[in-house]
This record gives C-alpha cells, sequence and structure tokens, in this order.
C-alpha cells in the first residue's frame, strides 16, 4: 500500500492572473485520486479541506493522519465524508462494519477513531472519495445510501445543462460543522455544468469529474476571477480546488458527472454570487 498526501497553498487572486497553464494544473489540480491499493490525498490551504482517494484491493485502508496534523487520530478535530464511485466495498467505522455500495455515501462524525475501507471484489474494487474538514462539535455519523440523496433536478436541454444534482451532506436535513458534499449527474446531450458562474466568497469548492461518457471526453473547468478567467483541461477522475474568490463552471465535450465538496463558514446551499454572464472575460 502506498500513502501520499500533497499540500496545495492558498493563493491571491493577482496571483493566479499571471500563472501559465502549467502554474495552474500544478497549483490546483490533482491529476492522480485513484490508484489500486493506494491512498491519495490532497491537504489544501483553503479552508483546510483534505481530500481525495481510497482504492482498496486485496487489503483494508485505513487513514492514518496523526503527526501530520498535530493530533492523536485523524478524525480528533475532523468530520469526514465519502462517496464510492467504483464496485461493491464496505466501511467498518469504530469496529461497525457496513455495506457500501456503488454512489452510496456517509457522514462519519468528528472523534471516531478508526474509519477501514475494503473491497467485495478487488478486480472491481470499490473507489472511495473522501473529503474531510475541521470541526468543532461531534454530530452523528450517518450512513447516506444514493436512493435516498436529494435529488434536484436542474437545467435544460436548450442550453445544454439538464443534469440532477444529489445532495448527500446538506445542512437542510443532517447536521455537521461544515462539510456539504454531492454527487451531479449531467443528462446524455448536456454539457455545461453550471453556467451563469457563480462565486461565494463565504466559502471554497473542490470537484472531481467522473464517469465520462466516452474515454475521450474532456472537460474544460473555468476558474479565476469573472475578469480574468483561467481554464484546465480534466481526464477522468481528477479534481479541481476552487478557492472562495473564483468563479466555478465547466462543459465537456459528452456528458460527464462529478462529486461536488463545500466548507467554510456559511452552510446555505443557495448562498451564491451570480455573475452576469457580460461581465466574464
Amino acid at each position: 500500500m502506498a500513502f501520499s498526501m500533497v499540500t496545495r497553498y492558498a493563493h491571491s487572486p493577482e496571483d493566479m492572473k499571471h500563472y501559465s497553464t502549467d502554474e495552474m494544473r500544478d497549483q490546483f489540480l490533482m491529476e492522480k485520486i485513484f490508484s489500486a491499493g493506494d491512498i491519495n490525498l490532497t491537504y489544501t490551504y483553503n479552508d483546510r479541506m483534505i481530500f481525495g482517494g481510497v482504492t482498496p484491493t486485496t487489503e483494508p485502508l485505513e487513514i492514518k493522519l496523526d503527526k501530520q496534523l498535530g493530533v492523536e487520530f485523524f478524525l480528533q478535530r475532523r468530520e469526514l465524508g465519502f462517496i464510492n464511485i467504483g464496485g461493491l466495498g464496505s466501511v467498518t467505522i469504530d469496529g461497525k462494519k457496513e455495506s457500501i455500495e456503488p454512489h452510496d455515501g456517509y457522514y462519519i462524525s468528528m472523534g471516531t477513531k478508526s474509519v477501514v475501507f475494503e473491497s467485495a471484489d478487488a478486480e472491481k474494487p470499490a473507489k472511495f472519495y473522501v473529503v474531510s474538514t475541521p470541526a468543532h462539535k461531534a454530530y452523528p455519523s450517518k450512513k447516506l445510501a444514493y436512493k435516498d440523496s436529494i435529488a434536484m433536478p436542474m437545467g435544460d436541454q436548450e442550453h445544454m445543462n439538464k443534469r440532477t444534482i444529489h445532495k448527500y451532506i446538506d445542512a437542510s436535513i443532517m447536521d455537521t460543522c461544515q462539510l456539504q458534499m454531492g454527487y451531479t449527474v449531467l443528462e446524455p446531450g448536456n454539457s455545461w455544468n453550471t453556467m451563469p458562474a457563480h462565486t461565494h466568497a463565504r466559502r471554497m469548492e473542490a470537484y472531481l469529474y467522473t464517469e465520462f461518457a466516452d474515454p475521450d471526453t474532456r472537460v474544460v473547468h473555468f476558474m479565476g476571477t469573472p475578469d480574468n478567467t483561467k481554464h484546465i483541461f480534466l481526464e477522468p477522475d481528477q479534481a479541481v480546488v476552487n478557492p472562495s474568490f473564483s468563479i466555478h463552471c465547466g462543459v465537456g465535450t459528452t456528458n460527464y458527472s462529478f462529486i461536488w465538496a463545500m466548507c467554510g463558514e456559511n452552510q446555505t446551499y443557495d448562498d451564491m454570487d451570480q455573475v452576469d454572464m457580460h461581465e466574464l472575460r
């Protein structure tokens, strides 16, 4: 088993204006999320979110972060959410084991001492996309089955953004300290995930783009300030960190899905500052 955690620092909008393509990719793109038998994480200074992939095969995997975070165990002062976008798996939380179907999720409380991930079939491993944020209070852990997620149909064919937002971790239905998390699926023939664009200065966001309709599909993620936008081309199962000052929208060459995760001082899902289309540059 290989474990890696890279650090990405916070950025000024003035700095981003001068970044080249390579610098944008180096600072904001996480190219390798899932690899068989490994744990790959990123620690971003944007609201101190930790996110990445856990892909167990023949052996169980457990995230162990103590010295790196100055704590006795990983979730001593953090909460964690995950969504499985791979095969059938399971999670054992402080000794209690539960099956995790494809697209099932989980919210795990601050103070949880052990979280062990497993796959039912090493040839078709589970792919746990995990997100952890600082926490101040222990709220109950809760399994979040895909069938029970809040499904919100959005968009229309005319604007090529017909999609369903599945809300898993949301303050309107459950208690968390700051983490919000969900899974959005675009319908065939649709490509835009958010347009008009918006910002939300009171929280940051990370996107994992996945489940592309075609192997040659590429998604272009737009970010930066409205008057000085940048873009990053993504392949399947890659993620982008979006600072709170930045717009975030994307378009694909075919339809795709993505997992979004947010944290910050405001948990209201629709707390957004819309950007006038004529202001985009």
